[in-house]
């Protein structure tokens, strides 16, 4: 690489305007010729280097140190000889199919590839990148560059997991590193024949790499036993010491499945001698035992199990280590209480004296306590009951949430002593502690907490008590106190006060257009603050202005809501006689009369009050008899507007558009108007008052209404359970009640609509029946102590529903640990009856119960059930049952149990044959109910149809992904089943309960709508060809496939051309319905008609004014086309007679266009000569450039070493070059 040093004039003219004057004088130089510099002026020395070998040695130390860095670009170059390349067509060369390829594999790999052709047509290519790129890339390249050889290498099929490796990551590397593609068989694929594709050279590499993995894995061998699960304990030997022992001796590896996985199959790896050996050791301990052992059975309770087997099973390890005596265990899930010792006779009995030792080492006590006072029990943050666990660590202590039960597990010396101190925290507290419970209204409870919880806090702390408010999801009105007796009856005096306090509070809402709250709070809220100042205890709530609406709240004491109220209307009266308005209703038509031109009209009758709006309103309405417009007032009742309106004013618009346009104006929403103004020409408005008022009598028949007032506990009451009380009213009175829904604000008013008998028929049985509620009588009733806990548990979920189902009577149970069996009732006395009569029916069915046995096989269950239980679920609600399921099958008996069992070693007789007890599914409840429930279980056992459906359809019932039979099972909830494609089986089978006839049918329908589909097909696919000169292919095709793109659309057919290199080139296909294929083809036959007549011309435009015919980006050519319906081409630049244009189309066409052509070439040919000849003038004067001029003088210096006398010159001896 060499570099060059140019100096330019500029910078020698400024390196000259630098030197001193005396110093330009001292050269003798005239002052008017060119200053020469010297050699050392221009080419000034380098400046000298220090001493050699100063510093070397230093850097050399530290360039050594340095660790060379590796480049991460890497080039790779390989070849593809001639007979290997896959495309071998004889294109110009980087324009053809293997440009294209490297072109997207550059794309996808991010390498950079170059090609070059060698001589013997034989393919170079270089790869240029990171390592990932360049080996992803160069196996791309192989891929479809180079024609590909196969080959197959066969190992055994347990080796193939090797040739994959973790993940695939193995066969990954293998094929980067090869260049090949490597098809391993599927593991339920008996082949054990590996396919590669690839290079020959590769497939040589892969098949070595290959055969190497499988010989390494031929050294090593694999062993499987199938020994009998009861004899793995003996082999492990006690804490694995036997088969660890043995592990170690051999240098096998042996697996023994763990005993909660039923297996029996042990597995042997290793080296081949060493799995030999241990495999020769395990079948002789096997043995061995299988000779001498013999068992027993024994019964423990299935509650002491746990403590024979111990944490992880020690206890049962231990047992084997000491006696050799294996103790088989029942799963934890079985209810079976059979223990079976395997061991050696005489071994036995000890064995069997450490089990029931084991067995009662542990104790379990119960300590009654009432469910309240378990948390006093444990203590704040468990420390009354951790002092009792850090005394007897080995004592487990259990409290089970809303029972009055606590556990106590552990040694029996410890469990007492536990016991005994629990049964002294109870006494004490007893004696110390008391609870209330308190019904207050829900809607009060948030305002008994308090904001962030401050008056329920202030309460606990104030009284020392514990207070558990319900939360809103319960929908409870009890509240309980715990704590000091004087602290809890403190604690209740006040919520009551607090409760009696906001039933004194009242809630008023008062109706203030929206406009006006901006005016009343004033800005900055200074108005509203005023008002909030004079009216201390009142909170004034605006609505948020995005809520659109009127109502402004007010809450607090009765008497102060009331004065606010009326202050707060005097204000509204005052700004509504401010803010006067009237709506002049007038014809669009009108208005521009009415404002007059530039305004002049409305700017007369602008501005002032109240009397200057009625004086306008009497000028507008003065020129009505001009305009032939009438206004008319009706009379319609509030109520009915919104039904005459019509969802989203459908039903009035329909009237004024019938009716000529009318105006049909309703008073706004909530004012209470019954005025209805009618305005338009006048016999419209007759006409539209007519409709009205004949809608409006229709509506009045049938939608008088009335409304009542109840409390909203009694709704549920009214209504009944399922609807039965108010059902009887509707079909009494065939009038329609409407019940409050959770979101409307009126909580107690109930609305009857219908006709005006039947709305007072039902008033009046409605109002007998809430007069009879509102008569709170106190009743008490016996129940049987032993069902009072049904009544009670679950924090009372029973009387819960009791409550709000009958008008909210309460139920008073005694409390626990009272010996009495009287239930007070408290409320209406409709409802108190009818409570009674529920409890009634509640201890009724309790004794009626029942459990009968529904007998399906254990496989249906999941089906029975549904997703998440919901089947089963629904049937309990229907039917007021429990149904319980079995647990998953064990090996505890059954059908099929071979094995005899053996109780204190005697055999017990063979039981008789019987279902499975994973087969039997219980129900409880009353008898007829249960029979009921059973019958509905039963009809939930699925079915099983076949349907014959042709092999060839299966495919497209199915659909992509399984989509298709998807949705059929979703839609019928069946199970299809849609036999393998190797099968080429018709049977489709349908599986489930109620809906497999109907999802046949479906599916049967499904097979005729694809029959006829394939019909339709077969009839889309009919063909027809017509031959077509290829030269009006083109023209046919169109401008980016346009023509043909609307033949197609327009026919609904598909249009082939030839292929380039086919034999018949002439013939185009045309495929589609005959009908439309005949229509396609006279489309085309007429193109190519319209082609045949056409002719092209040549004419000579001189080539200086194409570019004017042509046009901004051809914008002018293309309108000259389309005028004359010509095609025009100009020459390609460069071309031999660039004047030559041609022109094509119908003969009269082409002579129209030459003519306009020709025109105007003759006008731009003016503009061209006019502009050549400016351009002439506008040249530099000939004479300056005929001046003869002296050659160029170069750039000279002078002292210059080349100029010096003599045959050398030396020249900067310290190490600059010398010439000769």
């Amino acid at each position: 690489m060499s570099s060059v040093a140019v100096l330019t004039p500029e910078s020698f003219a400024e390196h000259r305007s630098g030197l001193r004057d005396e110093e330009s004088r001292a050269g003798g130089v005239p002052e008017d010729e060119a200053y020469i510099p010297t050699y050392l002026e221009a080419f000034p020395p380098l400046p000298e280097k220090g001493a050699p070998g100063e510093r070397s040695s230093e850097f050399t130390g530290v360039w050594n140190k340095i660790r060379p860095i590796k480049s991460s670009v890497i080039t790779q170059v390989f070849h593809v000889p001639l007979e290997e390349r896959r495309y071998k067509d004889n294109s110009q060369f980087g324009e053809g199919d293997e440009a294209k390829v490297c072109v997207d594999i550059m794309q996808k790999t991010g390498a950079h590839i170059e090609l070059s052709l060698a001589k013997d047509q034989g393919l170079s290519i270089m790869v240029t990148g990171k390592l990932d790129s360049v080996m992803k890339a160069r196996k791309e390249i192989v891929a479809r560059l180079q024609t590909q050889a196969s080959a197959t290498v066969t190992i055994p099929k347990e080796h193939h997991r090797f040739v994959i490796g973790k993940n695939g990551e193995k066969l990954q590397e293998l094929e980067l590193k090869t260049a090949t593609k490597i098809n391993i068989p599927r593991p339920e694929d008996p082949s054990s024949q590996i396919k590669i594709t690839g290079t020959k050279e590769g497939i040589e590499k892969a098949r070595h790499e290959i055969l190497l993995i499988s010989a390494e894995q031929d050294k090593r061998a694999v062993e499987r036993l199938n020994l009998e699960k009861v004899f793995h304990p003996f082999i492990a030997g006690a804490f694995n010491k036997t088969v660890q022992e043995i592990m170690q001796e051999t240098g096998a590896r042996i697996n023994i499945p763990p005993p909660s996985v039923s297996k029996d199959e042990i597995i042997i790896t290793g080296e081949k001698e060493p799995v030999s050996q241990a495999l020769l050791r395990i079948c002789k301990i096997y043995e061995d035992k299988k000779r001498k052992t013999t068992t027993i059975s024994v019964e423990v309770k299935k509650s002491q199990h746990k403590y024979i087997i111990g944490p992880k099973g020690n206890t049962l390890q231990e047992i084997l280590d000491t006696t050799g005596v294996s103790v088989e265990m029942p799963p934890l899930e079985s209810s079976s209480e059979t223990i079976i010792l395997r061991g050696e006779p005489d071994k036995l009995g000890p064995a069997l004296t450490q089990v029931y030792a084991k067995a009662k080492s542990v104790m379990v006590a119960e300590v009654m306590a009432p469910a309240w006072l378990h948390r006093f029990i444990i203590g704040k943050k468990g420390q009354n009951i951790g002092r009792i666990t850090q005394q007897l660590p080995k004592v487990h202590i259990e409290f089970t949430d809303g029972d009055e039960k606590i556990t106590l597990e552990g040694p029996t010396e410890e469990v007492e002593l536990a016991q005994s101190q629990i049964q002294e925290i109870i006494r004490d507290l007893l004696r110390r502690m008391d609870y209330t419970e308190v019904l207050i209204d829900q809607r009060f409870h948030r305002h008994l907490i308090g904001k962030n919880g401050a008056n329920i806090n202030r309460i606990k702390e104030q009284h020392k008590v514990s207070v558990r408010i319900p939360p809103d999801s319960e929908k409870s009105n009890l509240i309980r106190i715990e704590g000091d007796p004087q602290g809890v009856q403190l604690a209740r005096k006040e919520l009551l006060e607090m409760a009696a306090r906001m039933e004194n509070e009242r809630t008023k809402d008062l109706i203030i257009e929206q406009r006006f709250h901006r005016t009343i709070i004033g800005q900055k809220g200074e108005k509203i603050k005023e008002v909030r100042d004079k009216f201390p205890e009142v909170i004034i709530n605006f609505p948020d202005p995005s809520q659109k609406s009127d109502i402004v709240q007010l809450r607090g004491p009765k008497n102060e809501v009331e004065k606010c109220a009326k202050y707060l209307q005097k204000v509204i009266a005052e700004l509504i006689e401010n803010s006067f308005s009237i709506p002049v209703p007038i014809f669009k038509q009108f208005h521009k009369n009415i404002i007059g031109k530039g305004g002049t009209n409305i700017k007369k009758v602008k501005g002032g009050g109240r009397l200057c709006c009625s004086f306008i309103y009497f000028r507008l309405f003065s020129s009505r008899p001009q305009a032939n417009i009438r206004e008319v007032d009706i009379s319609i009742p509030a109520k009915l507007h919104n039904s005459l309106i019509g969802a989203k004013g459908r039903l009035v618009r329909s009237i004024m558009e019938e009716c000529g346009g009318v105006h049909i104006h309703f008073p706004s929403e909530g004012s209470g108007s019954e005025k209805v103004t009618i305005r338009g020409p006048e016999e419209e408005v007759e006409r539209a008052k007519r409709q009205l008022l004949h809608l409006a009598e229709e509506k009045q028949i049938n939608n008088h209404s009335v409304e009542l007032h109840a409390k909203p506990d009694y709704h549920k009451f009214l209504i009944g359970r399922g609807g039965a009380n108010i059902r009887k009213v509707r079909d009494r009175t065939g009038a329609r009640i409407i019940f409050p829904t959770p979101e409307d604000k009126d909580q107690d008013v109930i609305t009857i609509v219908g006709k005006e008998d039947a709305v007072r028929q039902a008033q009046q049985e409605l109002e007998s029946l809430i007069r009879n509620l509102d008569n709170v009588i106190e009743d008490s009733m016996v129940v049987d102590p032993k069902y009072h806990r049904h009544f009670v548990a679950r924090r009372g979920h029973v009387l819960r529903e009791i409550a709000e189902e009958y008008g909210g009577v309460t139920v008073s149970f005694p409390r626990t640990g009272v010996q009495s069996d009287r239930v007070t009732l408290k409320g209406a006395k409709d409802c108190v009856e009818a409570a009674k009569k529920r409890i009634l029916e509640i201890i009724g069915d309790l004794e009626a119960q029942v459990v009968l046995e529904c007998i399906i096989p254990q496989r249906y269950h999941r089906v029975v059930m549904g997703a998440k239980g919901y089947k089963v679920q629904q049937i309990t609600r229907d039917h007021d049952v429990f149904i319980k399921f079995p647990e998953r099958d064990d090996n505890s008996g059954g059908w099929g149990s071979e094995a005899q069992s053996q109780e204190n070693g005697d055999m017990i007789p063979e039981l008789d044959t019987s279902p499975r007890k994973c087969d039997i599914i219980l129900i409880s409840g009353r008898k007829e109910k249960c029979e009921a429930a059973r019958g509905a279980l039963l009809a939930l056992v699925p079915i099983t149809m076949d349907v014959d459906v042709p092999f060839d359809l299966h495919r497209y019932i199915i659909r992509q992904k399984g989509a298709g039979i998807r949705k059929m099972m979703e839609e019928y909830e069946v199970t299809i089943s849609v036999p393998q494609p190797e099968q080429q089986s018709d049977i489709i089978i349908i599986t489930g309960c109620l809906n497999v006839e109907r999802a046949k049918a479906g599916l049967l329908d499904r097979v005729r709508e694809l029959q006829a589909e394939q019909e339709d097909r077969a009839l889309r696919g009919f063909k027809l060809t017509v031959s077509v000169e290829p030269k009006y292919h083109p023209k046919i095709i169109g401008k980016k496939g346009a023509v043909i793109s609307q033949i197609r659309k327009d026919h609904d057919v598909t249009v082939q051309f030839p292929d380039k290199g086919e034999e018949h080139q002439e013939l185009i296909t045309i495929t589609g319905y005959e009908k439309n294929t005949e229509a396609a083809r006279d489309a085309i036959l007429k193109i190519v008609a319209d082609l045949e007549e056409m002719v092209s011309e040549d004419v000579r435009l001189d080539h200086r004014v194409h570019a004017r015919i042509i046009g901004g980006r051809g914008k002018a050519i293309r309108k000259l086309m389309e005028e004359f319906r010509v095609d025009i081409r100009f020459p390609q630049p460069g071309a031999s007679d660039p004047d030559r244009v041609t022109v094509t189309g119908l003969p009269e066409n082409v002579d129209d266009a030459i003519d306009h052509m020709l025109n105007l070439e003759e006008e731009y040919m003016m503009d061209v000569v006019e502009t050549e000849t400016m351009a002439a003038y506008m040249k530099p004067p000939s004479r300056l450039e005929e001046e003869p001029r002296g050659p160029a003088k170069g750039f000279v210096v002078r002292d210059a070493p080349w100029n010096a006398s003599g045959n050398k010159v030396g020249f900067n001896t310290t190490g600059g070059p010398s010439f000769t």
